[in-house]
């Protein structure tokens, strides 16, 4: 190829592959676009590169959303700001396109470019791509018309800001109502551009022809804007205007919508304010907890903590909490958890008096609840009520109920309070844990089911690098090297199991002077299970240990073993001894 020729090769090449049959190509060759304007040079991607990608746009969705997220970036490769608007073109056609993503994903690149672009630029050029939108034939082009009016407004002439306001009351009110769920979710952006003047008259009569619409999908996003639109207001405007609307919300027909409430209830009530909260909006927030639909109680449940929390003590006992005993046995699972999830950061809320006679009894049922992620809730949050009622009480109310659940005569109960026990342990501190549950450790690696001693010595482990080796050294090790002369040799195996595990932790220096010998004694156990374990246990040992431990204790061991009758024995024996000099070679 001559040199005259070069230039002209990133764009044949780009022309080839973007009408080549294979996907990825095409995909590949759109994701190199920066690679290829760089090469062309500023004025030739203006001029060739950016019309032959408005030209060609008629391409899998997958292609178009590479597109649109390239040409977002693409300002510097046309050569600043000033030669910013030759990007539009393609966006635009892009943003009428039928695939959802690659609408908003070319609306969110045409925001990006128009916040960057000069004023003038945004007047003759902006403001014209957003009406020609606004005005579009398909409904598509109207969705992604509204996602632009926040960028397009703040720099237009007074005139053309009321074009705008007046287009956007328009959408709002358009037959198809994927346009008015545009128009609802974008309120807010664009409100946020609107002079205050305006805001009361114009925006907020647009908001309440939302409010009203027939379609339960516009009434829900309109419920987002209630929060957005309080902020902006002065707080008796929002008192007014908004306030009302979101009591009517709160026992609208739609379920979709009462949970949007239950949902966003924490920022309305922000927006209004503590004195109309407490008159309006807890009635309003005790009919969502109650709601026939479960959804709407979870959504409700989930945001009890944070209620509480602006209104006062007194009012939350008196109307929050009946509410929250009912939560606590409701027939939803789902329910419990949220609730269960929340329910312990009521206790700094209601104080020490009102935690322990209203609040702990409910804590004690949801302990108890079948569903495990309730109980999980629970414990997870457990410091919470310890910083308002104090360890000891804690552990005179809830302590017997998990120790009760530790002993479940259900091995899943069971297995479930083991997993909880760290994160026990690393909230109650401890002294408090070598109290009350260390025998109860101990007592799981001799339990009749696999899973519960399997989890038991995992347990051991995440206690000890939870309290560090010196605590372990004094209250577990002694214990576990008891057991390994259990007459059952299951339990001798959960004991090697836990010797590798706690290995790591324990550092080199405990593991050859206490654990090792462990170990090696078990080596000449009769059982042929023993000893392999026993192999498997010292292979992954001796990387812990120092080589002339390796050498004169682990090595012997494994050569003895290799020697075995049972062919079991063998084959791990000789696997250790490999890994060994593999080791020693590397």
């Amino acid at each position: 190829m001559s040199a005259v020729d070069e230039p002209l090769y990133p764009i044949a090449l780009l022309i080839d592959e973007l009408k080549n049959d294979d996907i990825q190509l095409r995909l590949n060759s759109i994701r190199r676009l920066s690679t290829i304007a760089r090469a062309l040079g500023e004025e030739r991607t203006r001029k060739e590169l950016i019309p032959f990608l408005s030209e060609n746009n008629d391409d899998d969705d997958e292609v178009l959303l590479a597109m649109a997220e390239e040409l977002g970036v693409f300002v510097s490769y046309v050569g600043g700001v000033e030669h910013a608007h030759v990007l539009l073109p393609p966006l635009e056609t892009l943003c009428t396109v039928e695939e959802t993503c690659v609408r908003d994903r070319a609306v969110e690149s045409l925001c990006r470019i128009g916040s960057q672009m000069r004023e003038n630029d945004l007047v003759d050029c902006f403001i014209p791509l957003v009406k020609r939108l606004a005005a579009g034939e398909w409904f598509t082009a109207r969705v992604s018309a509204c996602g632009l009016f926040h960028i397009a407004y703040s720099s237009a002439p007074e005139m053309l800001k009321t074009e705008l306001r007046s287009i956007y009351s328009q959408l709002c009110q358009d037959d198809m109502p994927m346009v008015r769920r545009s128009a609802a979710s974008n309120l807010g952006k664009f409100a946020a551009t609107v002079e205050s003047s305006h805001l009361k008259t114009d925006i907020m009569s647009i908001f309440e022809d939302l409010t009203r619409d027939d379609q339960d999908s516009v009434r829900l996003l309109a419920v987002e804007s209630c929060a957005a639109l309080g902020k902006l207001l002065e707080p008796q405007d929002c008192v007014a205007h908004i306030l009302p609307v979101i009591v009517n919300f709160s026992q609208d027909k739609s379920w979709r919508v009462r949970y949007m409430v239950a949902n966003q209830l924490y920022e309305l009530c922000e927006a209004v304010g503590p004195e109309p909260t407490r008159m309006e909006l807890v009635p309003a927030y005790v009919r969502l907890l109650r709601d026939n639909e479960a959804e709407v109680r979870i959504a409700a449940a989930g945001k009890v903590t944070k209620f509480c929390r602006i209104v006062n003590p007194d009012l939350a006992i008196q109307n929050i909490l009946p509410c929250v005993k009912e939560l606590s046995s409701d027939s939803s699972q789902h329910v419990r958890s949220a609730l269960a999830s929340v329910i312990m950061g009521m206790a700094p809320v209601l104080g020490k008096d009102a935690t322990i006679d209203q609040l702990l009894p409910i804590f004690l049922s949801l302990l108890k609840d079948e569903f495990p992620d309730v109980r999980l809730n629970i414990i997870s949050k457990l410091d919470q009520v310890n910083q308002v009622i104090g360890i000891d009480l804690l552990s005179q109310s809830l302590l017997p109920a998990i120790v009760e659940l530790a002993e479940d005569r259900h091995w899943r109960v069971r297995l479930a309070i083991i997993e909880y026990i760290p994160l026990l342990a690393s909230q109650l501190g401890v002294g408090f844990f070598d109290d009350k549950l260390g025998a109860l450790c101990m007592q799981w690696l001799q339990d009749k089911v696999h899973a519960i001693r399997e989890a038991g010595a995992t347990n051991l482990k995440r206690l000890a690098e939870e309290f560090g080796p010196v605590w372990a050294m004094q209250h577990i090790i002694p214990q576990v090297l008891e057991m390994i002369n259990n007459s059952h040799y299951l339990y001798r195996m959960t004991i090697l199991r836990a010797i590798s595990l706690l290995a790591p932790v324990m550092g080199p220096e405990i593991t050859s002077s206490k654990l090792l010998p462990a170990v090696i004694t078990a080596s000449k156990d009769r059982v042929p299970n023993i000893k392999f374990n026993v192999a498997k246990v010292l292979q992954s040992i001796f990387p812990i240990v120092d080589q002339s431990v390796v050498e004169k204790t682990i090595r012997p061991c494994f050569v003895e073993l290799s020697e075995d009758p049972d062919v079991d024995v063998r084959y791990f024996s000789s696997q250790g001894l490999q890994a060994i000099d593999n080791v020693m070679m590397s």
